[in-house]
This record gives C-alpha cells, structure tokens and sequence, in this order.
C-alpha cells in the first residue's frame, strides 16, 4: 500500500511519515520551505521538494506514483502569519488544495480504476467565533457554523468545502480533518513550543523570567502522535466526504502550559505579558467534540503534561 504525504517537512507531516511507515506503508513525502529540520526524518523515507502550487509537477507526479492513502497537509499554517500575508496564504491553502484535487481528477481519468483515499488537513479554526456559543460541557460537533476569525481560518474553511465540493462532483475520496491545538517535538510557532523552548533558553541564561501573551483561553492539545494514529485511522476507515473533528479531550486554561512546564523544569517563573503575543482575533473555547472519530476505534494514549516533557526534551537536545 503506497502513502503520499504533502507537506512533509512540516511538525505534522514529519511524524506521520514515520507513523506510516511503522504502519506497513510504502511512504512517499514531499516538502516546500520545511519548518522542520527534514535530516532528523527516518533516512529511509524517501522526500522530494515539490510546491503544491505548481500543478503541472504535481499533476505529474501523481500519475506517475499512483499512491493509494493520500495525507494533504501542505500548507500555510499560522494564524499571525496570515495577519501579515493573507494573499501568501489563500494561495497556499486554496490553490495548493485545488492542484491537488486536479491531479488526481487526472490521474483518475487516465487510470481507470485508481481510486485514492485523500485525508486533508483542515482546521477547527474554521469555526472561529460559532465557539462562543459552546462550553466545556457542550463542545462543537462537525455541524457547527463556520465563522472563522482570522485569513488563515478563512483559507482553511475555503479548503474544507474544496473536499466536500470534489468529493460530490467528482467522486473523490476525501476526509476532511477539522484539527484543534496539537503540537509535538519539532513543532514551533505554537504556545507549547514557543514556551517549552524560553524555558530551555531560561535556564542556560539563570533567569526565571518568562515572557507571555494571552493566558486566559481555553484549550485542548493533542499530541502529534495521537493524531498520526488518527490520521492513519481515517485513511483506512473514514467515510468519503465526511468531516471528522481531531481533538483532545484535556481542556485547559493556558496557565496549565506553564504549570506543567515549572513541573518538569523543577523551576517557578516570573510571567511578564508581552502585548506582541496578544492576536487582533482569539477563540475564547478551543476544543471539540470527537466522538465521531472515536467511533471508528481512535483512542488518545498521550497526557499534555509527557508531551511538555518530551519537547523540553527535544529542545534540550537541539539547542545544546
């Protein structure tokens, strides 16, 4: 069984490969300006350079491999980014999907019989400001509205509806993933992340002065394992067409990140709020309602406070 993966050298993309991989799977990943260090991936892999907006390359490549699991997560994926360039981001997001949608169209009308599996990776943020209207206790399930709250929101509602509209057209296979808050070793730009790696840089400078920006949100973060398994699971059983919400089930305020950092650190910190941090637009509630993946035997196995561990871990290592 052959698996391709857009957006390989992204955090994401990086681990499922190697999920996929450990799966049984001939694996295949393409990469377009990495976010991640791509020699720390299995060797064995094989990746190529490919942007998913030149289309007569993919085009050209999907023909040629034929793969039969299709995991699209090539994108542009930070919110503050698309503050800065919504243009660079509805051309990534949007026009890389449309390429993709395209090239296999051709690859199916050349090859009778091809039939891929196509998980693409959108977002919960899709949902943007429908979130203040759920609780804790009454979380989104994959009808909620959506009313995204900033460009790349926008880009990946744009996205979302793009595998809807391919799926009934064309009779594509596609599952459309509405991810929350994940992060994982070799992520950045997240809260996790950008805290875990402060707190390393703390202690090599003998400071416990830690830099912040919104606390008072509330969020649910998955590992970037949990959702490779997840990812892997819809591949082989998710129904065409269909959206499915990939998400935690640890809510939290944004405090708990420093908890658990101070825990693992063995250090107490001094929080100074950085009004840089602060974004135009935020979800007060970032969490969902998972039960439909969940019925096609997904599990979460990771608690939040061994991933704080395990990145801290990673940073220790790459930064020394």
């Amino acid at each position: 069984m052959k698996a391709y993966v857009t957006g390989a050298g992204g955090m994401v993309g990086s681990h499922l490969v190697e999920a996929l991989k450990k799966h049984g799977y001939e694996v295949v990943g393409s990469y377009y300006t990495p976010t991640t260090d791509i020699k720390e991936i299995d060797p064995s892999i094989r990746l190529f350079e490919l942007d998913v907006r030149k289309h007569e390359a993919m085009k050209t490549w999907i023909n040629d491999y034929l793969p039969d699991k299709i995991f699209h997560l090539a994108a542009q994926s930070f919110p503050v980014v698309s503050w800065k360039d919504p243009y660079y981001t509805v051309d990534v997001n949007v026009n890389g999907t449309i390429g993709l949608f395209e090239a296999i169209r051709d690859a199916k009308a050349k090859h009778p019989g091809y039939d891929p599996m196509v998980v693409v990776i959108s977002s919960s943020a899709i949902y943007g400001e429908a979130l203040l209207s759920y609780s804790p206790d009454h979380l989104p399930k994959e009808d909620c509205p959506m009313l995204p709250l900033h460009p790349y929101g926008v880009s990946k509602a744009a996205e979302d509806l793009l595998c809807f509209q391919y799926f009934r057209n064309y009779g594509i296979k596609t599952a459309r993933v509405r991810l929350f808050n994940c992060t994982g070793p070799k992520k950045v730009g997240d809260i996790t992340s950008d805290f875990t790696k402060r707190a390393v840089l703390l202690e090599k400078e003998h400071s416990n002065k830690l830099v912040v920006g919104n606390l008072t949100a509330l969020r649910a973060i998955l590992d970037v394992r949990d959702l490779c398994e997840g990812l892997i699971i819809l591949g082989e059983n998710g129904t065409p067409g269909e959206p499915y919400n990939i998400c935690s089930s640890h809510i939290f305020k944004m405090t708990h990140v420093v908890e658990c950092i101070e825990k693992v650190m063995g250090t107490k910190y001094e929080l100074v709020q950085d009004p840089k941090l602060l974004r135009p637009a935020d979800e007060r509630l970032y969490a969902g309602n998972c039960d439909k993946i969940k019925a096609l035997g997904w599990v979460e196995k990771y608690e939040y406070v061994d991933t704080v561990r395990d990145m801290i871990a990673y940073w220790k290592k790459k930064l020394n």
